[in-house]
């Protein structure tokens, strides 16, 4: 397996695919991904539920072992909140993710599931007993800390800048505030900390390069749950057709057998 720490260059950002099953690993694999990660939202969607807070810790690590078992590339568990408020609670998730074969995990500030954010100093601990656990493993472990607050409107870019450089201080490995609103936004971000930090192509995001992210200083791409919103909105348009005007004409170009089943289990 590819060392996932490694694939973290700030300026040549690798690309991490959120899947949520293990055909949509199997196929990012096959078609090039060299690293995967889970989606919260996505893998909420499959169980017909919304996203922020509706799955528990049993259900994101049997989720996320079940993609793990499917490919040989790394993948990182989108584990929102650690599963709990306490520090402990948060160091408990990482040796659970762990022994799951998960290359890391990302941890937020939210108290799902609401949005409000975690006090300053409670994320900050939060954080610090995650990582000492990353860190107490037998393997390495990228632990990445979630700034949620400028995506949910809690606090402003100033205050997710603070948190980053206490979570790096903290031990976290990577660092992650999503939706920044601009380039140069993103580019304080990058400036602001050592750590590798990861972007989520979302918004005018989705609009860039990875080249252009990576000028900006990203050192990981990430597409959230934009992948299975991307195919909602097929579905939807789709359904739109055939119950509106009775027409099938979006079927009509469709992968082919042999370029999907050359990747997925027999």
């Amino acid at each position: 397996m590819a060392d996932f720490r490694a694939l973290h260059q700030r300026g040549k950002p690798c690309i991490m695919v959120n899947v949520w099953d293990r055909g949509t690993a199997r196929l990012m694999q096959g078609w090039g991904a060299q690293a995967l990660a889970t989606s919260s939202a996505a893998h909420a969607f499959t169980l017909g539920r919304p996203d922020m807070g509706t799955i528990t810790r049993d259900e994101a690590l049997a989720h996320a072992q079940e993609i793990v078992s499917a490919v040989d590339i790394p993948v990182s568990g989108d584990f929102e909140n650690g599963f709990g408020e306490a520090p402990e609670t948060c160091a408990e998730t990482v040796r659970m993710a762990a022994a799951v074969g998960l290359a890391g995990i990302g941890i937020e500030d939210t108290a799902l599931p609401g949005d409000d954010a975690y006090g300053f100093d409670l994320a900050v601990e939060r954080i610090r007993a995650a990582a000492a656990a990353a860190r107490a493993l037998p393997r390495d472990f990228v632990l990445t800390a979630r700034a949620d607050g400028v995506l949910n409107g809690t606090y402003d870019l100033d205050e997710a800048i603070r948190r980053l450089q206490a979570f790096e201080a903290a031990g976290a490995d990577c660092l992650y505030a999503p939706m920044p609103g601009d380039a140069e936004d993103l580019r304080r971000i990058c400036d602001a900390v050592s750590a590798p930090v990861n972007v989520l192509t979302i918004g005018g995001y989705s609009a860039m390069s990875a080249a252009g992210l990576g000028a900006c200083g990203a050192a990981r791409i990430s597409l959230g749950s934009m992948l299975a919103r991307a195919t909602h909105l097929l579905m939807k348009d789709v359904a739109e057709d055939m119950f509106g005007d009775g027409r099938f004409d979006r079927l009509s170009r469709v992968l082919a057998r042999s370029e999907t089943d050359m990747f997925l289990d027999r």
